[in-house]
């Protein structure tokens, strides 16, 4: 028997910039780990206002750039159903945690985290700006903080498998 896969969801707004950038790197991460066939990995918007919607031509074009084809995203709205079956929810910003806590009652404690919690940098402001109202450069930057905190990332969620496996012994990860 198979067990079922670790999920991680990412959350921002719209669904149509930040998560889905972060989906995308993560999920490429956790391929380059040999970690693909144990973690799924979706992304929601906090909001309905992008629903159906690719993702924004310039987090595309980003993606794009290094390699990663997102042209078969469309934006989901964040439901109760999506937020039970998930093992980690990464908010991109702090204005999404509020929503997030609500909708996951007590498991926020130890499902919910700022995607930069993990950025082994260790960031003073862990929130990642809505690039949408900005021009590239601000989608670069939004690049950068997720490629950062990936890197901090794929070893937490190393971590948190560890107790799904058998023969190990360890217990679940907390970031920092």
């Amino acid at each position: 028997m198979t067990a079922a896969p670790f999920r991680v969801l990412t959350v921002c707004t719209g669904n149509i910039c930040r998560s889905p950038m972060a989906e995308y790197v993560l999920r490429d991460a956790l391929e380059q780990e040999g970690l693909g066939d144990r973690v799924e990995v979706a992304s929601l918007g906090t909001t309905g206002w992008e629903v159906g919607n690719p993702i924004d031509p310039r987090a595309g074009a980003i993606l794009r750039e290094h390699g990663l084809d997102p042209s078969a995203h469309r934006a989901r709205a964040t439901t109760r159903e999506e937020l039970a079956g998930a093992d980690l929810v990464l908010a991109l910003d702090h204005d999404h945690l509020g929503p997030l806590r609500r909708m996951l009652g007590d498991r926020a404690e130890d499902t919910l985290f700022m995607l930069r919690d993990f950025d082994p940098a260790e960031p003073e402001d862990t929130g990642i700006r809505d690039p949408w109202y900005g021009g590239e450069e601000d989608f670069q930057t939004v690049w950068d903080q997720i490629t950062a905190a990936t890197e901090g990332l794929v070893p937490a969620i190393k971590e948190r498998l560890a107790p799904r496996d058998p023969a190990s012994g360890d217990s679940a990860a907390e970031p920092r």
